[in-house]
């Protein structure tokens, strides 16, 4: 924690802000703001931050402002500030940001904030541990709906007033204006005045009939994970509304703003959603709902426990999309999709603790570039272990008695620990400094001593899971719960048998069978009955092929046998997605025709099948996969094809350079989601002029941070090494020019559009010691630089 904002913490108390933002103006956005506060040692000085504002006022005066500060001199006991400005609007997803819808023209403006981008928006206390309520008017054009963190209290002609808020950090402040469609309703809730609370789902004008489509669903999860959390949580629900927004210009999956969480509007397509896109729609909803508990009532203090909101956010998303929300398999995601992030961010020189020291989060850029699979996926799958190991009744216990405790306020890892130990006879705080102070992960081995299966751990921690036996033919024979730890267990029983330790997923550890063992697995996969230890295998699969303990060749082999069996959309889209990230980053260049080839030739056996639950995931990677042009031809001829298997089949085929139907699609998709994919497939056309276009239009800071992910991804195509080659070395020197001229956000997309793409030895190792040489500057931004460390690691782990 920076020494001035924790002087801070301790010198501001009881803050009350009073806000008006008139957003009538295209040029900018006018802010008044009153501040109260109570000062702990009057006399003293502190500041407000206010970013990128002309026109400052301080108590009707030009206010002492530099540096994105306003100066607060000779503190009362009880103080009155007030705050006027203009401030500008963004492009980029750091603040008030501006959207043109192109289906229709119509314009959006959503506070995007989080960490320290509520300064880009208002004058604030901006750091976690100085909470506000707020009480927010806003003035917008007539034909708008505004959505805020507080209830609508009154509507006056073109202004809108809310009610007061609860107190939370100013990182979770957000309004959000623009011709909204909506679907609201009363979900009853006993202790809210009147039984009932207004809780909506909300979407752009154009994006009416997708809302209306999905609208039942939505409205179905978002209910029935409500009534969860409320019956067992024993705090009451904080907030006086629930409303939900698919909005544009979001730079994160979605965000857990109070009473008013907002989604990336992506996740609201035209297409038909595959089965995991279904079960991650559920997932990040169960995920944002709880962060009204943990995150928003219970903040941690300082961005070093950002764990504590993540992690457990992560795990309950997982967790209430299948025990509430009904998507019972959420777990099988999570084996296959989500823990192996996990795996691969802790195999990096940038992986730390879950729980992280303080000193290490020296900024908030650095902060920002812990919101990583560190904290989301391990930290998940760590909670998930912690909750198996204590009992649900007492894992329930802790996190209750730990809401109850820091209600509206803020709380560290300590603190956690704290209420856990009182809820358990275990030694949680050993436990904690073994998963959450400490890095890596353990491996979970097995010997034969004559026919007995020995069980070892090659790490540190203790863990308690599942060990399943099989028959040659990979049918279940016995489970037992085991305890491992220093010592080795002896499976006296399994004598002879298949082995699979870890069958349930419960823990966070890669697994290494036996001989006999994984000859019986790589012979009956599909035989499996369990999806979930089905996924489990194949993540073990996946993983030994980046560690280079078996061939990129010999994966795709095992998916040629038994992934073209596999009826659990999950586990078949949850390969499918590895198959082609090992492709990309370990298959050499002349190998990845072939392998494209086979992973293509099973969607295509999976769409012809006709499965409902497989044909979208299935359509997609047969579509993007495909090297037949007149098969992509043909299907986009037929009137029926889903809109998202269409950009699919157009983006393969100007890959294959093809570009032609890539302007008819455009015109007949004017949605965001059409025109990011417009601009994907035309960066994917394999000519040099193209090309050459492509990166102008890429580097030259025009692009928003969901355009430049859109054009950036796709311009490094499958089979395209020898073209792109001379961009590799520019992609450095470029996209760190454009990241020192931008903000965060978009450094952090910079990073995301790495060239990961199948790339000769000799050009793999030049592009390696080109990031090196670029990272030893001393030049590059922190969000950029975490980016690029990882990047590095990939490499050298490929190498």
């Amino acid at each position: 924690m920076l020494p001035e904002a924790r002087e801070r913490a301790v010198l501001l108390t009881d803050v009350h802000t009073r806000l008006h933002l008139d957003l009538t103006s295209t040029e900018d956005f006018g802010v008044e703001a009153t501040i109260t506060f109570g000062c702990t040692q009057p006399g003293a000085s502190s500041f407000l931050e206010l970013s990128g504002a002309t026109d400052v006022t301080l108590d009707g005066e030009p206010a002492p402002y530099a540096d994105g500060r306003i100066a607060l001199t000779d503190l009362a006991a009880t103080n009155t500030v007030r705050v006027t400005a203009r401030m500008p609007y963004v492009t980029d997803g750091d603040g008030m940001t501006v959207t043109i819808d192109p289906a229709d023209g119509e314009r959006y403006v959503c506070a995007h904030t989080s960490m320290d981008i509520t300064q880009k928006v208002i004058p604030c206390f901006d750091q976690p541990d100085i909470k506000s309520t707020f009480d927010l008017s806003v003035t917008a054009p007539s034909h708008w709906t505004v959505l805020a963190n507080g209830v609508l209290k009154d509507r006056d002609g073109d202004t809108w007033t809310f009610e007061t808020t609860p107190p939370f950090s100013s990182y979770l402040f957000t309004l959000v204006g623009g011709p909204w469609v909506s679907v609201t309703w009363d979900e009853p809730y006993a202790p809210a005045p009147g039984g009932t609370l207004p809780f909506g789902w909300h979407a752009r004008a154009s994006q009416e009939r997708e809302l209306r489509q999905y609208a039942d669903e939505l409205k179905r999860i978002t209910s029935t994970c409500f009534q969860h959390y409320t019956s067992i949580f024993e705090p009451e629900y904080p907030y006086a509304d629930y409303q939900q927004v698919f909005a544009p210009g979001l730079n994160w999956g979605a965000m857990e703003f109070p009473g008013c969480v907002v989604y990336r509007d992506q996740a609201l397509s035209k297409g038909t959603p595959t089965e995991l896109e279904r079960e991650w729609m559920a997932s990040t909803i169960a995920h944002e709902m709880a962060h009204m508990w943990f995150g928003d009532l219970v903040t941690m203090r300082w961005w070093e426990d950002s764990w504590l909101n993540e992690s457990f956010a992560d795990f309950m998303g997982y967790d209430v999309a299948g025990v509430a929300a009904g998507y019972t398999d959420a777990w099988t995601s999570a084996a296959i999709t989500r823990k192996p992030t996990g795996y691969r961010a802790d195999r990096r020189r940038s992986t730390h603790p879950i729980a992280e020291d303080t000193e290490k989060i020296v900024d908030v850029d650095t902060a920002f570039a812990n919101f990583d699979m560190i904290t989301y996926a391990k930290g998940n799958a760590a909670l998930a272990q912690l909750g198996h190991w204590l009992g649900e009744e007492d894992f329930l216990a802790g996190v209750n008695r730990h809401l109850t405790k820091h209600a509206f306020g803020n709380a560290t890892l300590a603190d956690f620990l704290d209420s856990l130990d009182a809820a358990s006879d275990l030694d949680v705080r050993a436990w904690a400094e073994a998963w959450l102070r400490s890095t890596g992960f353990d491996t979970l081995v097995v010997t034969r001593d004559g026919d007995t299966p020995v069980l070892t751990r090659e790490g540190t921690r203790s863990h308690r899971l599942t060990v399943s036996a099989y028959d040659d033919a990979m049918r279940l024979v016995d489970s037992r719960d085991v305890l491992l730890g220093d010592e080795p267990v002896r499976l006296e029983e399994f004598a002879g048998r298949v082995v699979v330790p870890n069958s349930g997923d419960e823990t966070f550890a890669v697994v290494r069978p036996d001989e006999q063992s994984w000859a019986a697995i790589t012979a009956g996969l599909s035989s499996v009955e369990s999806q979930l230890t089905r996924a489990m295998l194949w993540w073990t699969a996946v993983d030994l092929a980046e560690s280079q303990v078996i061939g990129v060749k010999d994966l795709i082999s095992l998916a040629d046998r038994h992934l073209r069996p596999e009826r659990h959309p999950l586990v078949f889209e949850g390969v499918v997605r590895n198959l082609q990230l090992v492709t990309r980053r370990y298959a050499e260049p002349a190998e990845v025709a072939g392998h494209l080839a086979v992973i293509a030739d099973i969607a295509r056996g999976a769409v012809e099948e006709g499965d409902p639950l497989l044909a979208p995931g299935a359509s997609r990677a047969l579509a993007r996969l495909s090297a037949d042009t007149d098969f992509l031809v043909d299907w986009l001829a037929q009137e029926d094809v889903d809109q998202a298997v269409r950009w699919a089949a157009v983006h393969r085929l100007a890959e294959l350079g093809e570009p032609s139907y890539v302007d008819p699609e455009a015109e007949r998709d004017k949605s965001v989601s059409g025109h990011h994919a417009a601009l994907a497939a035309r960066a994917a056309v394999p000519t040099a002029e193209a090309k050459a276009e492509t990166w102008e239009r890429l580097m030259g800071g025009e692009l928003s941070t969901h355009e430049l992910d859109a054009v950036g991804a796709a311009f490094w195509g499958w089979e395209q090494a020898e073209l792109v080659q001379p961009y590799l070395t520019r992609y450095l020197t470029d996209g760190l020019a454009l990241a020192q001229r931008s903000g965060q956000a978009m450094a952090d997309s910079i990073g995301d559009i790495f060239p990961r793409l199948p790339l000769a030895r000799d050009v793999r190792r030049e592009l390696r010691d080109a990031v090196a040489d670029a990272l030893a500057s001393g030049e590059v931004p922190t969000v950029l630089a975490r980016a690029w460390n990882d990047a590095l690691d990939d490499l050298d782990r490929t190498l």
